[in-house]
This record gives C-alpha cells, structure tokens and sequence, in this order.
C-alpha cells in the first residue's frame, strides 16, 4: 500500500496550486496533511473512494491536520486524549486491521525556542502514546515532525546548531524515540543520502538552492520494518514550501 503525507502549509491555498491534481495522481491508500490551517467548513475537499477524518485547532488558520484512507478505519482518535496538548489539531490516529496510522504535526520550538519546553513535554507524551500503541500492533507515524535529526538531514548543519528544529534536545527526543524501538523508514532504505530535503524556506530561492531540511518523515515500528518497501522524498512536487514523502508498506 501507498502512504502519502505532505504538510501543505494551508490547504486552501495549496489547492490553488495544483493538490488535486496531485492528490488523484498518486492515487494513495493513506493521505496525510498537516499544517491545514483550516475551521470545519472552509473546504469542501472530499475527494471519492476515501473516509476522511480531521483535527482542527482552536485558534482559526493554525495547525490542523487531515487524513484520508481508501479503506475504513475500525476506529478513529483525535489526540492524545491529554487536554494540553490537544488544543492545535496536532495528531490523529487510524487503528487499521494489523496495524495503527498516525498523523503528526509537531510543534515548533519557534524563533528563540519560545517553545522548546513545551515541545520537550509533548515529545513525552507522544514516545508514551506509541509505546501504548505498539503493545497492541505496530504503528505507522507520519508527518512533519520539525526536526533533523542528523547533520546530513540539513544542507547547513553548523550555523543552525541552536536554532529551533536543530536543536540537541530536538534531535535527542526523536533519538529516543527510535532507539525505544522505531524506525526511520527513510533512512533504512537510504542510510547516507545527502541533498535530499523536504522543507525549504521562501526566503533566499533556498528551494532554487536546495539549501533544505529533511523534517518531514514516515516512523514505523521496528517489529515492521520488514514491511518498508519504500521510503521517498517528492522534491519534484510543489505547491508548499513543503513537499510530499511517501512509503510503499506491505
């Protein structure tokens, strides 16, 4: 099956930039967004053949996050059921047959980590989350999840060592993560691949440049790891200063 997620840094104007198109093209069983920036009832984006299922923020044109499946879930949680972290549309969870879909919109530390802390306990409660998860079947998790986690996942490693997204603790909490028994499904299948991004600033033609970060991911559970059949970075798909990543899973 094809997997699809892609943060659209606002749907409504991503729309005018050709996502239909792309979203009846790749033809995927599990399409994931972030960044939506969208109320219920500014779009009537319902494409057919797929169950589609939302989580809005609170505050109107910020965060939300979207997912839709060719196949109905058996059921559907918005969250982490924790009323902090649950403000901003952040995560939504498909539990599927033999396995959980999980759609991530991390928070960012923003301009002079204003929120590290707070990403710090968010990042907690999510390793908790899929901890609790992975005791009943494997999880597939997805999104932007703001941060690279190695030097060669950005172009300039040494002149954003403390900026929000490279920060060590940033990079230390999705290293956790993984070594409490997930995995980078990007990097299983392409361990040493440099110069390939999925997020570019508007500023400095940095897209023109490929002056990039690699934030956006598909995580998986090790114990399906054997099920990762691909795992690619859509740098040729625009409309966001985002682009889409993908992974073909058994």
């Amino acid at each position: 099956m094809k997997m699809i997620s892609w943060n659209v840094n606002g749907l409504r104007a991503c729309m005018t930039k050709g996502f239909e198109e792309f979203f009846k093209s790749s033809d995927a069983d599990f399409f994931s967004l972030q960044e939506t920036k969208l109320q219920e009832g500014q779009t009537d984006f319902a494409p057919d053949g797929y169950f589609g299922y939302w989580n809005y923020a609170e505050k109107k044109g910020y965060s939300g996050t979207a997912v839709f499946t060719k196949k109905k879930p058996l059921n559907v949680f918005y969250g982490l059921g924790i009323e902090e972290h649950d403000r901003e549309g952040r995560l939504i969870t498909l539990e599927m047959e033999d396995f959980y879909h999980v759609t991530c919109y991390t928070p960012n530390s923003q301009d002079g980590l204003k929120r590290l802390d707070y990403r710090m306990k968010w990042e907690d409660a999510l390793r908790e989350y899929f901890l609790g998860l992975r005791e009943k079947k494997p999880v597939v998790y997805c999104g932007d999840l703001n941060v690279a986690h190695r030097e060669i996942d950005l172009k300039n490693p040494s002149s954003n060592r403390k900026n929000a997204g490279f920060t060590d603790e940033e990079r230390g909490k999705l290293t956790e993560l993984l070594n409490s028994g997930f995995v980078d499904s990007f990097r299983c299948l392409h361990p040493d691949a440099e110069g390939i991004y999925s997020w570019w600033s508007y500023r400095f033609k940095a897209r023109e440049r490929n002056a990039g970060w690699r934030i956006d991911y598909f995580i998986v559970s090790d114990s399906a790891k054997d099920r990762i059949k691909e795992a690619n970075i859509l740098t040729d798909v625009y409309g966001s200063d985002h682009c889409p990543v993908e992974l073909v899973f058994e």
